[in-house]
């Protein structure tokens, strides 16, 4: 070899340690990563170290994680890529992605017991491809309640924050709302900061300055390329498991599908030394349903459905929640940029406060029937303006009102049954009219009158808003005079779902599933809560921590 390229050589090689020393590690980037394939390329039969259900909000940190050692992985995603049509993901686009309801998109829809519609994603990516962007981190008491030690949980928070959040521009709407809610006493002024604490600030988003959606699946660059493999439109029929007499069922491998119905199955590699394992990523609604479908639950509503029992784990399923969402949608006279929520103010009765403008919000509005009406036609054409609107919107921590998942057949594409049970625990209905008195007081703010048509009144936005509940629910009269009414008619999901395998009912503490060996859950599905203001952060944190620790394991 001549001199010149031994010196190319050389040059080559400095490169990729100095890559690896600023933790770049490998050199794919998103969208053209070489390990990502539609599952009709899959062999019908193949084996693997780690088996990762869900290419999602956690699976994608957890499988680029597990890769990094000499560990082969296998990630099966249900949906498609979220680059092959970048222009869906963009800012500007987040409600119309977000309420696609045709067959192949990346957002399915659903209509919970409670008469209140909802989404799941089915894309590479999880939530964070179609939710509203805001990024911050959780509270204290999340990590203890889901044994994360605090250092890990910090490394593993930037490990994201450094590839995929931005500090957010300056936007109109969000300076009005920051200073409303100071001024009505959401203090103190915490200025910009990921950390979860009382009073407001402004946090953190996916969305670069250009508009441009960054999600969990630009984590996969992380990821060694020669170690994993990611399967698109793989849809999961079942865990399979060797069971023998006097031993407790062992996961041993997944049969899943491809997009032309082709079957494959994946196994777990013998040789492994039994640390071997599959985890279920596939999120609230997903993991629960697939150990059901698996014959993990209920014995008698497996058996009803024809499904054979592996392990009666009647938990499976219970303990389901979501944040519900209340506000007020703000018609304003003058064109203002859009913006989604960038601003968050928490105050000490456990209320979240955000708002997002701009945006057509029709697509979110259910159908009531009957409904009261704005008082006069001026005040309806105000409200029939479609973008020049706000919405400024309150949750509550937990939720404590619980409900449940059940399998309504054996297709794994098909959406369970599902109801929470908003506003079941009186400590929820209180908090939520404690928020919705905050909200109205910010609409009064001095910081939001010019924002404000000076003869559409307070009591007018209420009608109005009962008017579009996003929700199918039938609205009381007494829904525009009675908030905890008005809480309870006009409820919406805040799309933070979680429960259904709770950590010390269905998973142990190393989110082991009780009574099974080989078989992990690690996503919402275990949270008791809802972490923080918004929990995309923290199920992030939680597969990259979890990663670590199954790596940490292994090496003994």
């Amino acid at each position: 070899m001549g001199l010149k390229y031994s010196w190319r050589f050389l040059a080559l090689v400095f490169m990729v340690v100095i890559a690896n020393f600023h933790g770049l590690n490998y050199a794919e980037k998103a969208p053209k990563y070489s390990f990502i394939q539609e599952a009709t390329s899959a062999p019908e039969v193949s084996f693997y170290d780690y088996i990762v259900i869900g290419g999602g909000t956690a699976g994608c940190p957890l499988a680029a994680t597990l890769s990094a050692r000499d560990a082969k992985v296998l990630v099966l995603e249900r949906g498609g890529s979220p680059y092959t049509n970048t222009t869906k993901i963009r800012m500007e686009n987040v409600i119309s992605t977000l309420t696609d309801d045709s067959p192949n998109s990346i957002s399915q829809s659903f209509i919970s017991e409670d008469r209140v519609p909802g989404n799941r994603a089915r894309v590479l990516g999880g939530g964070t491809v179609i939710n509203l962007g805001f990024y911050s981190r959780a509270e204290t008491l999340f990590l203890k309640e889901a044994g994360i030690d605090e250092a890990l949980a910090n490394e593993s928070y930037e490990w994201v924050e450094k590839k995929i959040v931005y500090k957010p521009g300056a936007f109109q709407w969000q300076t009005a709302v920051r200073n409303g809610l100071l001024e009505v006493g959401v203090l103190p002024d915490n200025g910009f900061t990921y950390a979860h604490l009382n009073g407001t600030k402004t946090s953190g988003t996916i969305f670069d300055k250009n508009g441009n959606r960054h999600t969990a699946a630009d984590l996969l660059e992380y990821a060694n390329p020669t170690m994993i493999k990611v399967y698109l439109h793989a849809v999961v029929h079942k865990i399979t498991f060797t069971i023998k007499d006097g031993q407790r069922p062992k996961a041993d491998g997944v049969i899943f599908y491809d997009a032309n119905g082709g079957r494959h199955i994946a196994y777990l590699k013998h040789e492994s030394n039994n640390r071997s394992e599959i985890i279920l990523s596939a999120g609230a609604i997903g993991s629960p349903q697939l150990l059901m479908l698996s014959g993990i639950g209920p014995t008698a509503r497996l058996r009803s459905l024809g499904i054979k029992v592996v392990l009666d784990q009647p938990m499976v399923g219970r303990e389901m929640a979501d944040k519900p969402l209340n506000g007020l949608i703000i018609p304003y006279p003058t064109h203002i940029p859009l913006s989604l929520a960038t601003v968050v103010g928490i105050n000490k009765t456990s209320n979240y406060f955000e708002s997002l403008n701009g945006f057509d919000l029709s697509a979110l509005s259910g159908s009531g029937g009957a409904q009261p009406q704005t008082s006069n036609p001026s005040q309806e054409a105000m409200a029939n303006s479609t973008r020049n609107q706000a919405f400024l919107v309150q949750t509550i921590f937990g939720p404590i009102s619980k409900g449940y998942l059940e399998l309504q057949n054996t297709n794994a594409s098909d959406n369970p049954k599902l109801r929470f049970n908003y506003f079941q625990a009186a400590v929820d209905l209180r908090r939520c009219v404690s928020g919705m008195q905050t909200v109205i007081n910010v609409v009064n703010s001095d910081s939001l009158s010019r924002f404000r048509f000076r003869n559409m009144t307070t009591q007018d936005l209420i009608n109005m808003t009962v008017n579009r509940a996003g929700n199918l629910r039938r609205r009381n009269p007494n829904a525009t005079t009675s908030l905890e009414q008005y809480c309870i008619d006009t409820v919406m999901t805040f799309w933070h779902y979680h429960g259904g395998c709770q950590i010390g009912k269905v998973v142990d503490k190393d989110y082991k599933v009780l009574g099974l060996d080989q078989l992990r859950v690690i996503d919402a599905s275990t949270f008791s809560f809802s972490p923080g203001t918004n929990p995309q952060a923290a199920i992030m944190m939680l597969g990259r921590s979890m990663g670590r620790r199954i790596l940490q394991s292994r090496r003994r």
